[in-house]
């Protein structure tokens, strides 16, 4: 039977190479996002199932993501909590309140309502699966990224004692934290973009992967970097 598989942050960068990445594999691909145009012209172009516009920050839209999955499916097999962006790089000391609180409802609460939301459906079928994008500045520190670095932290984590409870329900959480790679993501922040050998289809792959380990396996957290990154100790 074809599985269900939700991914946020679908309309480009990881989340678009990895809705691909599972409708070449033969699954059902839904996919979400904000602008639902550029949803649906991604939808369109890798072949999703679904596209619906929603903001991860919202609890009600999570609720409204339930429900359509509910409605359609049946059920959820996959859920890959991708959405996110820096929303601005700068130091602390210049961050407004909105600005903190916005990073960190777009990286972290987002991640932490998406499995809230999944969890008890998940729970009654006895499987499934969560696959949630942190970053490399949850392990690593660079001056600028402190805020967008605490809210990937959390999504590390978070994964770890989410997959504990959800353990005993025969369903996995796991970690990506991926490297940089050529995704806008640093345009979007106003830093400018970098040019990186790592592929927003190389964590697609990744994701992939973790989800087509046998039930039996599970991957607690996974970091993939690009072969041209180096990050010295402190």
């Amino acid at each position: 039977m074809s599985r269900v598989v939700l991914i946020t942050g679908a309309s480009s960068g990881y989340g678009k190479a990895t809705a691909k990445a599972f409708k070449d594999n033969g699954d059902t691909v839904v996919m979400t996002a904000r602008n639902f145009d550029k949803l649906e012209a991604a939808r369109a172009e890798v072949g999703g199932d679904l596209a619906f516009s929603m903001d991860v920050t919202k609890p009600e839209d999570w609720d409204m993501a339930v429900n359509t999955v509910k409605e359609k499916y049946g059920r959820l097999d996959i859920l890959v909590n991708n959405a996110g962006g820096g929303v601005t790089i700068k130091e602390v000391s210049e961050f407004s309140a909105e600005e903190i609180d916005q990073t960190i409802k777009l990286n972290l609460n987002s991640v932490i309502y998406g499995c809230r939301a999944f969890a008890d459906m998940m729970k009654a079928q006895k499987c499934g699966t969560m696959i949630n994008i942190s970053s490399v500045c949850a392990r690593q520190c660079w001056p600028t990224w402190s805020v967008y670095a605490a809210a990937k932290a959390g999504v590390l984590n978070f994964s770890k004692g989410m997959y504990l409870e959800m353990q005993p329900h025969n369903v996995r959480v796991t970690c990506v934290v991926p490297s940089s790679a050529s995704t806008g993501f640093q345009s979007a922040c106003g830093i400018g973009e970098t040019a990186d050998k790592l592929l927003p289809e190389d964590i697609a792959e990744t994701v992939l992967y973790i989800a087509n380990l046998p039930q039996r396996a599970v991957v607690e957290d996974v970091t993939v970097w690009g072969i041209d990154k180096q990050v010295n100790p402190l």
